[in-house]
């Protein structure tokens, strides 16, 4: 037996509950993983109110981790005991002290990157990766804008699209989140709660708009940023 979150009716934080459950062993093409370091991530909490339905009722959230391979499946290569590996994107359970794997969704963790870093970085980062490099590729010279700048994905997106080369606009709500963008590379910090983002941008890129923009707020911003600019 090993402890887990369980959520047995959806609501708030006080649905969560620590108990104990049975996971078994690793079958064929499986692993199981001792966690060290569990990445958090609002999709959680999507699951835990019922915005999301979860695949069973009740359930383990959780959606990345990263753990210390403790027993592999019959005949499984490629991966061993005392391997520490990662993963994200599902199967969920990662809010548990150990869980069972599919081998094929891990990805080794270098000695460089400790847990919590590789654990906090995983759903997030690979977010990241295909917005900037898959679903439109920033390079040297683009100017791009990021609402909520200072948001999990919205700071990597500035730290790695101002490495590239880009010039980073991105829009915050307070003045402490302005800071932490301008630490991620932003280079022009707009708080929307004290000007209008659309003219800034206008006046920041003399009229001429920008190349994308990556917009994780949603309905409250997306109509506004359709028509004015070349994104």
């Amino acid at each position: 037996m090993v402890k887990a979150i369980r959520v047995h009716e959806l609501g708030g934080p006080e649905v969560l509950k620590w108990e104990d459950v049975e996971i078994g062993e690793p079958k064929e093409g499986e692993i199981r993983v001792k966690n060290k370091a569990i990445g958090i991530n609002f999709i959680d909490v999507y699951f835990r109110k019922g915005v999301y339905k979860a695949p069973t009722m009740p359930f383990t959230p959780g959606m990345e981790a990263v753990g210390e391979v403790v027993a592999v499946g019959p005949g499984l290569t490629g991966r061993k005991v005392g391997d520490i590996v990662a993963y994200a994107g599902g199967p969920m359970g990662s809010y548990a002290e150990e869980q069972i794997l599919p081998a094929s969704k891990v990805v080794p963790v270098p000695p460089s990157i400790g847990p919590v870093i590789a654990a906090s970085v995983m759903l997030k980062g690979m977010t990241a990766q295909f917005l900037l490099r898959r679903c439109f590729k920033v390079e040297n010279g683009h100017t791009i804008l990021v609402q909520a700048a200072a948001g999990g994905v919205g700071s990597l997106l500035c730290q790695w699209a101002n490495s590239l080369g880009a010039t980073v606009i991105g829009t915050v709500s307070t003045k402490e989140k302005a800071a932490q963008a301008k630490d991620d590379g932003c280079h022009h910090v707009i708080i929307y709660k004290e000007e209008d983002f659309v003219s800034r941008v206008k006046e920041i890129t003399s009229g001429n708009g920008v190349d994308v923009v990556y917009d994780s707020v949603g309905k409250d911003t997306f109509q506004v940023i359709q028509d004015p600019w070349n994104a």
